[in-house]
């Protein structure tokens, strides 16, 4: 037996979480790091932020948001990501952020109970999200509202990134996520927009505009492609943090593979993942950041870190961390500067 070996591979005891020591959030995940499973990811994950957010070179950061988190009571953890400089560009699912507006102009959501009688639930016009109820005439009635913003602009094609920056412009609440996105100039891309209540106001639009013999806006996703892989070209690096996976984990991806079209080769200098799904389905959302080297997507040398656990647990931790540690401190945001669809400059 090679002892020398031996003793090389027993070098690093795992270090017990010790809340004589533990005073915030922060200092929880930060002491994860010393110990194992999941814990440890989660103290890795929060490692690979404090590497991107010291990066000199200033990575782009594209946040990728799917499942239920604003019915997992999130929404001022995603907020106060984006008001802190934290996030440069969001690609979420239409759903997060339809939420975030439902509850801008005054709507809630409901503590429930999963094992609830759903069709009583029904002839209340009660939706539910496992444990979290909403109001469907209050979603009615947000529907039609984004239908009727979509009334105020002129008739043509828009990405999802400049439709979803004029309804930000429309609402009234700082502590909305989408509001707080448009005001900084944040870009947020829903490659999925047709397939959510978003969707739908849109196609009341479409409706109403038809009936009525008047031209109408439509949803280009090609265009959602052509813009965001220009801010991944015209980026010095980026980062990419997915939080659970589904279609924004995929199209944060391709992203970065689309840029052959423009010439250049790129790939994440960091990325890390929140999830609770499993490598071995063979999905995306579950699909391990190693398995992602092979497609280019991130760069063989990249920081990453994946932690398996389920994001209403793990998002607020690892944000925690970040805001409490001020990892963005004196992080100056990016502008960015579109002609149409043409991302003209990154500043």
């Amino acid at each position: 037996m090679d002892a020398r070996a031996k003793r090389g591979v027993l070098r690093d005891r795992v270090r017990p979480i010790d809340f004589d020591r533990v005073s915030s959030v922060a200092d929880l995940v930060g002491a994860m790091r010393g110990a194992s499973i999941q814990a440890r990811n989660l103290g890795l994950c929060a490692e690979v932020l404090e590497n991107l957010y010291a990066d000199r070179g200033r990575p782009t950061v594209l946040l990728g948001l799917a499942g239920p988190l604003i019915a997992a009571g999130l929404r001022k953890v995603l907020r106060d990501l984006v008001a802190g400089g934290y996030v440069d560009v969001i690609v979420s699912t239409g759903a997060i952020l339809y939420q975030d507006i439902y509850q801008a102009r005054g709507f809630g959501h409901y503590v429930g109970d999963p094992q609830a009688d759903d069709s009583r639930l029904r002839d209340l016009l009660i939706d539910r999200i496992y444990d979290v109820y909403v109001d469907e005439e209050k979603f009615m009635e947000t529907d039609s509202w984004l239908g009727r913003v979509a009334d105020e602009l002129p008739p043509g094609n828009y990405s999802s990134r400049a439709y979803m920056e004029f309804v930000g412009r429309h609402l009234d609440d700082d502590q909305s996520i989408v509001a707080t996105a448009a005001r900084r100039g944040v870009p947020m891309f829903v490659p999925a927009l047709n397939d959510s209540s978003i969707g739908i106001g849109l196609t009341d639009h479409y409706y109403r505009a038809k009936r009525a013999g008047r031209p109408r806006i439509a949803i280009d996703s090609i265009r959602d492609n052509y813009e965001l892989t220009q801010i991944v070209v015209q980026s010095k690096k980026t980062a990419a943090i997915y939080i659970a996976g589904g279609v924004p984990k995929n199209y944060i991806n391709d992203s970065v593979v689309m840029a052959y079209i423009f010439g250049a080769e790129k790939g994440h200098s960091y990325a890390l993942q929140l999830t609770a799904d499993n490598p071995h389905w063979g999905g995306l959302s579950g699909s391990t950041l190693k398995e992602a080297v092979s497609w280019g997507k991130i760069r063989s040398k990249a920081t990453t870190a994946m932690c398996f656990v389920e994001p209403s647990v793990s998002l607020p931790m690892l944000a925690g961390y970040a805001l409490q540690r001020k990892l963005a401190r004196g992080r100056k945001r990016l502008r960015f500067h579109w002609d149409g669809d043409e991302l003209q400059s990154i500043r």
